[in-house]
C-alpha cells in the first residue's frame, strides 16, 4: 500500500482508504459488531490507514464501532467524519452550537480528543456561499478540537466556493469513469491551492464492478433500490447518476476496454489513482474480501496513455450526456 499527504501540511494516509457508511448498519443489509470488526481488521492488515465516516452513518453507530476498534488496534488511523446532513439542522438550521455538538458528541464517539478531519457533509450551497460555518470550524481547530477541516460536496460549483475559504484541507467528492467533469476544472485548482482530494464512490454504486445485469434488485433499504433516481438524496450519488439500466449497458461496454490482465474494479480504483491530484479513494466494504480487492489498485502498475485517453472518450461520447443531478 502506498501513501499520499493529504493537503499542504496534511497528515499522510494509504491511497486506498474506507469508507465506513456500510458499517453503520443504516442501508443495505446491516452489519453486525463482529463483522464490522473483521471489515476494520482487514483493512489494517490490507495497509488501510483512513476511515471516512460521518455523524449520521447509523445514528454515530459507525462512529462508535470505529472507536471501539481504536481501542484494540496498535495501527495509525487517521479518521475522517462529517457534520451537516442531521435532521436537527439540514436543510437550513445550522449554527455554530449544533457544530460544536456535533463535533463534541463524534469525539466521544470515537474516543479522541482531537478530531483529525471534519468534512461538512453536502450542505446546502447557500450555507456554503454565506461562509459563516467556516468560521466556526476555524474557530474549533483554534482550540483544539480538531486538527484540520474539508467538506464534502456535490457538484464543481460548491467545490469552487470551498476552494475559496482558507484554511480548507480537503474536498470529498464523487468522482470515477462515470463522472468525469471534475478533472478539467476542480482538480486543477484544487492541486494549486494545496487542497488534498478525497474520491468517494469510485465504483459508481457497483456499476463498475461489471457485475450487474438489467435484472438486479436490490434489498428495499438499499440506497440503490430507493434512490435509483434521487428520490431521496442527490441522485449523483446512486449510480454516479446514471439510470441503472444505462449504466449497467455502459458497463457492459467498459468490459472491452479493459485489459485481460486486470479486473474492471482494479481498472477503475487505478484510473482514479493515476490523477495525482487525488490523495485517497474510500471504496465502502461489506466484507474482508472486498478490501482485499481494493486494496490491490495501489500496487498496480498505472494505467497505459492509451487506456487514459480510450477512458476520457468513452466518458465525453458515451456517458455524459446520460448524467443527472447536480453536478
Amino acid at each position: 500500500m502506498k501513501n499520499r499527504i493529504l493537503g499542504n501540511k496534511g497528515f499522510e494516509i494509504s491511497e486506498v482508504g474506507l469508507g465506513c457508511w456500510q458499517i453503520g448498519g443504516n442501508w443495505g443489509n446491516g452489519i453486525q459488531e463482529n463483522k464490522a470488526f473483521e471489515i476494520l481488521e482487514e483493512a489494517v492488515a490490507s495497509g488501510i490507514t483512513f476511515f471516512d465516516t460521518a455523524d449520521v452513518y447509523g445514528d454515530g453507530r459507525s462512529e462508535k464501532l470505529i472507536g471501539d476498534f481504536l481501542k484494540r488496534t496498535k495501527a495509525n488511523i487517521r479518521i475522517a467524519t462529517k457534520f451537516g446532513r442531521g435532521a436537527n439542522v439540514f436543510p437550513n438550521s445550522y449554527t455554530e452550537q449544533a457544530l460544536r455538538e456535533s463535533v463534541d458528541s463524534s469525539r466521544k464517539r470515537l474516543n479522541v480528543e482531537c478530531l483529525d478531519l471534519v468534512q461538512l457533509h453536502c450542505i446546502p450551497t447557500q450555507e456554503l456561499k454565506n461562509g459563516h460555518i467556516f468560521n466556526w470550524l476555524r474557530t474549533l481547530k483554534d482550540e483544539g478540537k480538531i486538527l484540520h477541516f474539508g467538506a464534502s460536496v456535490e457538484s464543481v460549483e460548491q467545490g469552487l466556493i470551498c476552494l475559496g475559504q482558507e484554511g480548507l484541507q480537503s474536498l470529498q467528492v464523487i468522482y470515477n469513469i462515470f463522472r468525469q467533469k471534475l478533472t478539467q476544472e476542480l482538480l486543477p485548482q484544487a492541486a494549486d491551492k494545496g487542497v488534498g482530494i478525497i474520491v468517494r464512490l469510485p465504483l459508481a454504486s457497483g456499476l463498475l464492478t461489471g457485475k450487474f445485469s438489467s435484472g438486479t434488485t436490490f434489498s428495499e433499504n438499499d440506497h440503490r433500490n430507493f434512490n435509483k433516481d434521487g428520490e431521496i438524496f442527490n441522485v449523483g450519488e446512486t449510480f454516479a447518476g446514471l439510470p441503472f439500466n444505462k449504466g449497467v449497458q455502459l458497463a457492459n461496454e467498459l468490459k472491452t476496454i479493459c485489459p485481460s490482465e486486470i479486473s474492471m474494479v482494479e481498472m477503475a480504483l487505478r484510473w482514479i489513482l493515476d490523477h495525482k491530484e487525488v490523495t485517497t479513494i474510500i471504496p465502502g466494504a461489506s466484507s474482508p474480501n472486498h478490501i482485499k480487492d481494493n486494496a490491490k489498485a495501489s500496487e498496480l502498475t498505472p494505467l497505459s496513455k492509451k487506456l487514459m485517453k480510450d477512458l476520457d472518450t468513452f466518458y465525453k461520447e458515451k456517458v455524459h450526456a446520460h448524467i443527472r443531478g447536480v453536478y
